[in-house]
């Protein structure tokens, strides 16, 4: 039996602690219940200075806890004679922590520990029981995990929002389960994903939204809630700025089971794969369109960086070698006047590859790009019908062939599938009747097996492309709206160029009779190249001999 004395000054904490699934159980383990409890136990049996550490709405299986790190604090500063809880679980359900805290570490700082319910008093000695208590709350906990993710799996599966709306969201007064948009948070969503498709990189966005005074998220709840705004409110980070740009959410569709944890006892989340995600399409009011939203996905796959001299190439990222593939650095500097500004293929530019110094300067480009955008939006305008003839010609012709082959090939797959099962069935009731050997049916069986499976990946594999091939033929509306959303245009911007190009594709340069001509291909969003009947090689005069070498 340890003997305990009690200072003066010391206090006697008195800890509560309710997690959401404790909150199931009813009154009984509700937080004024405990209160209550504890405060009678320690009026009746004499102990003073009582200081009640409250955690409401915290699983017992983390020890990362406000008020219990705060009643720790208090322990370790030598303040604390006695801790007191209505029983174990309160302490925790981790049970090797809860044993750590009870065997050693309050045993160590001369703290008494009592647990009411579970006849617990460190000051009458060892009670035998005790670590069979924690061991069952720690299964306990287990058990409730278990549950609760079988439950959050089905709603999951079921296309049920599994998390809080996001910022430019909320939820539906009438119905909980719905969100519907926060128009005033949903403006800067919007304005966050055209910035991006401006050009603008997470950092770049974050300042200019700190500069108009935009709240943050959470300063925006604060606001919603009548509650003091945070310090800074207006002070947005890059990261904010990356986790909406990359929420799929806000193309109208519940993403769910985006991450996952390991144990019911750790809270760090990990990411899933796109397979392991379960998407559920048109769920709710979108605010960005999937188009520009997939642009956006482009563009911060190819990040472009300011240069030190504070300029921009107009189609950094988009630029890429005919000859090896790799993209065209921007360069330039300050000495440069913007007519020096070009891109210079990075395997010749850094030396570690064998491609030549072929670049192209930027004002060409622009001219190039400039040049066939106002004529494939011409082609449009004059025809709309004869243009969406002409691309389908270019792009789909050939490829609706092999198309309509892989369709047959798919419908011929999922015959023999069907008919493999009911081979299986009956192959099984012969080798049940004894009308062929087990070793037989193994043997079948197994090949049967075989085939379906490499069927199974076969039509899974070909139904992708099909759905593909589906998806780009109907892309042709959303290229048309961007065509009539620009029409007239007279000077380029990056808003433009990222709506129009996909990729620029930048041939060497030849040289004929002192000419200059180099071939570019423009590949479109949506539509991929159109090449026009009056096409031919982009000629780019020879540059003054006596210019300065950029």
């Amino acid at each position: 039996m340890t003997a305990y004395t009690n200072k003066p000054e010391q206090i006697t904490a008195l800890y509560a602690r309710l997690s959401q699934e404790d909150a199931l159980d009813g009154d009984s383990n509700s937080i004024v219940n405990q209160k209550a409890v504890l405060s009678k136990y320690a009026a009746d049996n004499g102990f003073t200075n009582p200081v009640f550490f409250i955690d409401d709405g915290v699983s017992g299986v983390t020890f990362d806890r406000p008020n219990f790190n705060r009643m720790i604090a208090e322990i370790e500063a030598g303040n604390v004679a006695t801790v007191i809880v209505k029983d174990m679980s309160r302490l925790g359900r981790d049970y090797l922590k809860v044993g750590y805290y009870t065997e050693i570490f309050f045993v160590e700082r001369d703290v008494r520990y009592i647990a009411i319910n579970d006849g617990v008093d460190s000051a009458k000695g060892d009670n035998d029981f005790t670590p069979f208590r924690n061991l069952f709350n720690d299964f306990y906990a287990k058990d409730t995990s278990k549950k609760v993710r079988a439950i959050k799996k089905a709603q999951g599966m079921a296309g049920e929002h599994l998390t809080k709306p996001p910022y430019g969201y909320k939820v539906d007064p009438a119905d909980k389960k719905k969100w519907i948009v926060d128009e005033e948070a949903a403006s800067v969503v919007k304005r966050i994903f055209d910035l991006c498709i401006a050009g603008k990189g997470p950092m770049q966005i974050a300042k200019i939204l700190k500069a108009d005074k935009i709240l943050t998220t959470k300063a925006y709840y604060a606001k919603q809630k009548g509650k003091l705004l945070p310090d800074n409110p207006y002070n947005w980070n890059e990261n904010s700025i990356v986790g909406i740009l990359e929420r799929m959410d806000y193309c109208g569709h519940t993403v769910n089971f985006k991450s996952y944890s390991k144990s019911h006892k750790l809270k760090k989340r990990i990411p899933t794969t796109k397979e392991q995600q379960a998407i559920f399409r048109n769920t709710h009011e979108a605010i960005v369109e999937e188009a520009v939203f997939e642009r956006v996905q482009e563009l911060r796959a190819n990040k472009r960086r300011p240069t030190k001299a504070e300029r921009q190439g107009l189609f950094s990222g988009l630029v890429y070698c005919a000859d090896c593939g790799s993209k065209l650095h921007f360069a330039t500097c300050k000495s440069f006047s913007g007519s020096q500004d070009h891109y210079r293929c990075a395997k010749y530019k850094s030396n570690t590859g064998s491609c030549t110094a072929h670049f192209i300067r930027e004002e060409t480009l622009k001219a190039i790009v400039r040049q066939r955008i106002f004529d494939v939006t011409a082609r449009f305008i004059e025809n709309i019908m004869d243009f969406r003839e002409m691309v389908y010609q270019q792009r789909f012709a050939e490829a609706e062939k092999k198309i309509q082959r892989q369709k047959k090939q798919l419908e011929q797959a999922r015959k023999r599938i069907t008919e493999l099962d009911r081979i299986f069935k009956r192959i099984y009731e012969d080798d049940i009747n004894g009308t062929i050997s087990h070793e037989r049916f193994l043997k079948l069986s197994a090949e049967y097996e075989a085939e379906q499976r490499e069927l199974t990946e076969k039509v899974n594999a070909e139904q992708k492309e099909v759905d593909t091939y589906e998806q780009n033929k109907s892309n042709f509306d959303s290229f048309a709206l961007i065509i009539r959303k620009y029409v007239g245009i007279t000077e380029l911007t990056p808003t433009i160029v990222n709506e129009f190009i996909k990729k620029i594709v930048v041939h060497a340069p030849e040289k004929i009779d002192g000419k200059r001509f180099q071939k570019v291909d423009i590949v479109f969003n949506f539509v991929g190249e159109i090449h026009l009947p009056t096409d031919s090689q982009t000629e780019q005069k020879e540059a003054n001999k006596h210019e300065k070498t950029a």
